[in-house]
């Protein structure tokens, strides 16, 4: 019975400790470009906090804002 009960504890922290953290959350990204959505994939974590920071992508033909799905 001890051991069913540590088990579930530790089962319930676990559980707890890894919904709560939203260090690696993910989301898809994108920009702007002569009327289309270009793609650019999923980004996670420190990634995608950059990504945001920054908030634009940068290419021979121009300078575009990003746009992350979620935000």
């Amino acid at each position: 019975m001890k051991r069913v009960v540590f088990s579930s504890a530790i089962a319930l922290v676990t559980v707890f400790a890894m919904s709560s953290c939203n260090k690696n959350k993910c989301h898809e990204c994108h920009y702007d470009k002569a009327g289309a959505e270009i793609e650019m994939g999923e980004f996670c974590g420190d990634a995608l906090k950059d990504l945001e920071a920054l908030g634009t992508y940068t290419d021979s033909t121009g300078t575009y804002t990003v746009h992350c799905h979620g935000h």
